[in-house]
């Protein structure tokens, strides 16, 4: 059922509910909501002055008075099986992709988007891909989660401000219309098959819209504030890795990127109705920021960084687990180099299939990279050592399941349209 243009919610509700409906009905919908009734007109773009790297958003997103890059507000993450031969499709694949550039800017009030591919993909081809790219399996990454694995072989990672930008976009791969902007698009080859779409949010005001799901108590506890469900601020911008850093340095694949999604599911009953803020804080951020009064409501006014270094917690972690607390930021923190963060997210919120949801995206040089993070976030060796328990007490783990996983390569945009192993 398509919502309704005249019914009595909010345009960002209306909005978000068309891009999780999905379809031409919702994208109509979706036009006429966020158009005033009038023609959607958005700036088109040029392909030819898109970045080389698919992953570059951060040129062309708007920042906040700290300087933290404030992502698009809707996101839809489509996943494709193929079945198909790359060198026969490849141009209509190419020629899909430059369209949705020329009808949408690169940028939030047009367009972003990535295309990745799963080790699942590569099999086809008799070469593997250069020891320069780590794309393994996607798999289980701690003793407490069974994750299923995802085996698309193409991911595309869809993002704007604008929720009927992200339908139509995806209504056009599939070649479900043939304009977008008043600009000429064209689909995928029929060799594609969508076999799941996931979408989602994240934004000031769009998580409290859309608290009445499973997971969150029917007290409607997350704040107007809060751009993500937990309550707080994500993606401080010293605590994220650069895109240089996320980015492949050698090799056919050199200006691209790997990519891991999960779908975690919350349930956030615990987390709202039995801990107080200053529980929160400390399992979020750490005990340190709980016990000195750092954070203000949602964390805005820690600025740029969620000040795990310049208050030293990453290395007073097991300390805090023996004393029965240790903070999800601050095990994170301990997932750095020389150079600072390893990894850069890009997540977002959900409310598919009437659950709170994270789609928790991330790019990395290397999926060893999140792997490594990945095992830090755990805090295993902390719950062997300390008083806290491998999920209780320990960061955000109680709350969140992973049930789904899936690794991608993000070519350079040279190579993004049906890859071989090693392109010339």
């Amino acid at each position: 059922m398509k919502p309704s243009p005249d019914s009595g919610i909010s345009r960002r509700a209306f909005v978000k509910a068309a891009v999780a409906i999905g379809g031409s009905a919702a994208l109509s919908a979706c036009l006429q909501r966020e158009s005033d009734g009038d023609t959607l007109a958005l700036p088109t773009g040029n392909p030819e002055s898109v970045p080389a790297r698919q992953h570059a958003w951060n040129g062309a997103l708007a920042t906040d008075d700290h300087g933290n890059h404030v992502p698009p507000r809707h996101h839809a993450f489509a996943l494709f099986d193929y079945d198909g031969e790359p060198d026969s499709d490849r141009e209509q694949v190419r020629a899909a992709l430059r369209s949705l550039e020329r009808a949408y800017a690169w940028q939030p009030e047009g367009l972003l988007f990535t295309v990745g591919y799963s080790p699942a993909y590569f099999e086809q081809f008799e070469e593997s891909l250069p020891d320069s790219v780590d794309l393994p399996e996607p798999r289980a990454l701690a003793p407490f989660e069974d994750p299923e694995t995802d085996s698309a072989a193409m991911a595309v990672h869809l993002a704007s401000n604008y929720g009927a930008v992200v339908l139509g976009a995806e209504e056009a791969l599939r070649g479900e219309t043939d304009t977008l902007n008043d600009v000429s698009v064209t689909g995928l080859p029929d060799t594609f098959s969508r076999v799941e779409r996931r979408t989602g949010f994240i934004g000031d005001g769009l998580p409290a819209d859309h608290q009445d799901v499973d997971g969150i108590p029917d007290s409607e506890p997350v704040s107007e504030d809060a751009p993500m469900y937990m309550g707080f601020e994500s993606g401080f911008e010293k605590s994220q890795a650069s895109e240089d850093r996320v980015t492949i340095s050698e090799g056919p694949f050199s200006g691209g990127t790997t990519q891991q999604a999960s779908v975690i599911r919350l349930d956030l009953t615990q987390w709202y109705e039995q801990n107080d803020q200053y529980s929160r804080e400390a399992e979020m951020f750490c005990p340190f920021h709980a016990e000195e009064g750092l954070i203000e409501d949602t964390g805005e006014n820690l600025g740029n960084s969620n000040q795990m270094e310049a208050h030293g917690c990453p290395a007073h972690a097991s300390e805090d687990a023996e004393e029965g607390v240790v903070g999800h930021a601050q095990k994170a923190a301990r997932a750095r180099d020389e150079d600072g963060p390893i990894i850069l997210r890009r997540d977002f919120d959900s409310t598919d299939d009437d659950r709170a949801t994270v789609h928790f995206v991330s790019l990395q040089e290397r999926l060893s990279d999140f792997v490594a993070t990945r095992s830090l976030m755990n805090g295993t060796d902390l719950a062997e050592e300390g008083a806290v328990r491998q999920r209780s007490n320990n960061g955000i783990l109680q709350y969140m399941t992973v049930e789904r996983r899936g690794n991608y390569l993000v070519p350079p945009r040279e190579h993004r349209a049906l890859p071989t192993p090693r392109p010339a």
